[in-house]
């Protein structure tokens, strides 16, 4: 099958996509082969099978398998199962390129790309000597485009590039190479002595320039961008349009984040260091369209594109883009303050999550997180006369919610906060703490225009309303694997948590868009949200459909639907079999008496809330640096939250050092519980910031806050700037209603 006879609904008309679709196509046609015995004619079957494949040349360009001095000859996985069973890669070396006698232990199909690849086979016969054996040269076939050769467990085979040519070629094994430890290879030609060696420790992945990201970025094409690096280390420098997914945090977040297992995936990392690792361990999660980014985010600022610092920079610029092109009206602290001190006909609404807002709001503001914005709008401000200002802790949820606001033509004046929380505390003044303020429930009367207003501005926005049999058809396409979907409810938490539709997750409307890469990792992908009251899906799709980069439909669920109660179930992937959890009691005992270590591996803001009284706290892609020193009788204990995520980094950190590692059952929150000893503060913090953007509101010294606030308020306005130097990232504002006169 070559380039054009892909079939017309293959996803992407990239080469790294049809290079996917090809391989899948191979391995599915080898499974059936080999769904019985294994043997020679079976495996010729095979064989010229991966022919086929490897005449396809241009799927497999040198430029995705580089070469070079320092690396003349490298093996690039394409697949491999993630019981180890079937793997393909592709063996790239420099012209004479060889490798004296050895075996396999499984049966191997080579098969040309480019380059002659001679194969001289040979018989291993014992002798009695048992250190020692004698080789039997039986045959020679030389391997290039049109042609293989089938290898048995016991068949030795020497290899070299000749004709002083480069080549590529395919390897197909019966089992992956890093499970292949008994393998042999032998002195010379002859036999003689021989030694098992170990499988190669640096498999490398398809590489792609950054010159080639930039192109990809901008096809229009599904692509997720992932940065495998720690979160707060991420924040510091990265791409604008790639999520965070640490390394470390696929089993938990991968799955949510990019649920289309054919999804053209990019991953980057600072330098290539955890690249190749992180794609590894997704080709064996069952993701297939799998490339590393040459040179990491150095490679991509040294041709000359731009890095962010920051965290859900493309949302953040979104909010600075529509105050700057829209003209977003604001508010000063001072003059917020002399307008409530006089007692003014006016309304604050804080736009935050109600968790946020206890954290701490202004004293006199409402919680009305952003979604419910224009629903809820009118019970608090019934008058037009009323002046509305909407704050947040910064700048984005209070420029995005006010111009929303005006945009969907409330009858009262609308401005944001200039510069949130952060200018009230920085002129000196006081925020409360701990204020719950439950949400107003709007009545039939306003209900009915916020759904005017919400239908118009979604209009205008370019929101499409589908039925129930778009929905099934968008789900067959995600089912099989030719386009990316998202289903978003975006109600309250105790809404959703009350019922469901089956399958949907939870997002409420105002962070899906403040924090869309925590949410959407795949770019050009659907976005379609349940639409139960005909006011906050429409609106978050309005702002998604503005913000750009994904098409976004609105559902109205059925009259009676199926629902699921309670929180959005995480469904958490695992390569290799969980280690034994232990009790937070019998943890506790182990931990008095010296026989154990704990480690919190969550995050750095939540652990300094509450934490296991002795616990350090470490990112998870340091343990293995920080545990290398302690006694090998101490067992090593890690805890999260509520333990899931500690489950999988135990699996992880058993499997890389040998050493003892449980996961504490239930987590911090069990040990809690069970009224154990828990403390507080950065004590034990052994990572610094590399887990989260570390909030300035964190700091108890307030020089250090203060200073904090002003660098993240500048940086913010900067935004704009940087944006125009980035490039067209799909931003497209609408007009403001024609009833608005602001």
């Amino acid at each position: 099958m070559s380039l054009t006879d892909l079939p017309v609904e293959t996803p992407g008309n990239d080469i790294a996509s049809a290079r996917a679709c090809a391989i899948d196509a191979f391995l599915t046609q080898a499974r059936g082969l080999l769904a019985g015995t294994a043997d020679k004619q079976t495996l010729q079957a095979v064989a010229d099978a991966l022919i086929a494949l490897g005449r396809q040349k241009s799927l497999f360009p040198a430029a995705h398998f580089p070469l070079d001095a320092a690396r003349p000859a490298q093996v690039y996985r394409l697949a491999e199962d993630a019981d180890g069973g079937f793997a393909l890669y592709l063996s790239a070396g420099l012209a004479g390129k060889a490798q004296p006698p050895h075996d396999h232990t499984t049966w191997a199909v080579i098969a040309g790309v480019e380059g002659n690849e001679r194969n001289v086979l040979y018989r291993r016969e014992k002798t009695s000597d048992a250190s020692r054996d004698t080789l039997v040269q039986t045959r020679t076939v030389d391997v290039a485009s049109g042609s293989a050769v089938v290898l048995l467990p016991d068949d030795v085979h020497t290899i070299e590039l000749i004709d002083g040519q480069d080549g590529r070629h395919l390897h197909f094994y019966g089992r992956a190479l890093q499970l292949l430890d008994r393998r042999v290879v032998f002195e010379g030609t002859e036999g003689g002595s021989f030694r098992h060696f170990a499988p190669p420790k640096n498999i490398r992945h398809p590489a792609i320039t950054p010159q080639a990201l930039k192109a990809a970025l901008q096809d229009g094409e599904e692509i997720a961008l992932l940065d495998v690096r720690e979160t707060g280390v991420f924040v510091r420098s990265h791409i604008l349009l790639a999520a965070s997914a640490p390394l470390w945090r696929f089993e938990v977040q991968i799955d949510r984040l990019v649920p289309r297992r054919g999804t053209r995936i990019v991953l980057a990392d600072a330098d290539e260091s955890l690249g190749h690792e992180a794609a590894a361990k997704l080709v064996r999660l069952g993701w297939r369209n799998v490339s590393v980014l040459a040179g990491g985010t150095e490679g991509w600022a040294a041709a000359g594109y731009e890095l962010f610092s920051g965290s859900n920079v493309p949302s953040k610029a979104f909010g600075e883009v529509i105050e700057h092109q829209k003209h977003t009206p604001w508010i000063s602290v001072d003059d917020l303050h002399a307008r409530v001190e006089r007692g003014d006909d006016i309304v604050v609404v804080d736009s935050r999550t109600p968790e946020e807002f206890a954290d701490f709001s202004l004293p006199f503001a409402h919680s009305l997180p952003g979604a419910e914005l224009v629903y809820r709008i009118q019970e608090l401000a019934p008058r037009p006369e009323t002046l509305v200002v909407v704050n947040c802790a910064g700048r984005t949820r209070s420029i995005v919610g006010a111009q929303t606001l005006i945009d969907a033509g409330i009858p009262n004046k609308v401005v944001s906060l200039k510069d949130g929380t952060m200018a009230w505390l920085l002129a000196g003044r006081r925020l409360s703490h701990g204020r719950a303020a439950p949400l107003p429930e709007p009545s039939e009367a306003t209900r009915k225009s916020a759904r005017a207003r919400a239908e118009d501005l979604a209009a205008r926005a370019g929101v499409r309303r589908i039925g129930a049999a778009a929905l099934a058809r968008f789900e067959a396409e995600a089912e099989s694997d030719e386009r990316s979907l998202y289903r978003f409810d975006v109600r309250t938490r105790q809404e959703y948590e009350a019922g469901h539709l089956e399958g949907w997750r939870w997002a409420p409307g105002g962070q899906v868009v403040q924090a869309t890469d925590e949410y959407v990792g795949t770019r050009h992908a659907r976005i379609v949200l349940a639409d139960w009251d005909g006011v906050r899906a429409l609106t978050t799709g309005a702002w998604l459909a503005q913000l750009g980069g994904h098409e976004v439909f609105v559902l109205s669920p059925p009259a009676l639907p199926v629902l699921v109660l309670g929180p959005e179930p995480v469904r958490v992937l695992a390569l290799r079999a969980f280690t034994p959890d232990i009790a937070p009691r019998e943890a506790a005992a182990a931990l008095e008496a010296g026989t154990a270590v704990v480690f919190d591996v969550e995050r750095r803001s939540a652990f300094e809330r509450r934490h296991v009284a002795g616990a350090r706290f470490a990112v998870p892609d340091r343990l293995q640096e920080l545990t290398a020193d302690l006694p090998v009788s101490q067992v090593i204990v890690l805890t999260s939250s509520d333990g899931v995520l500690a489950r999988t980094v135990a699996a992880e950190l058993a499997q890389r050092t040998g050493r003892t590692v449980r996961a504490v059952a239930g987590g911090t929150q069990a040990w809690s519980a069970a009224r154990l000893p828990t403390a507080t503060g950065p004590e034990g913090v052994l990572t610094g910031d590399d887990d989260h953007w570390y909030s300035p509101y964190m700091h108890a010294d307030l020089t250090k806050r203060d200073a904090g606030f002003q660098q993240y308020l500048d940086w913010e306005i900067g935004l704009v700037a940087q944006l125009e130097r980035e490039g067209d990232v799909g931003i497209r504002l609408v007009a403001p209603s024609g009833a608005v006169a602001p």
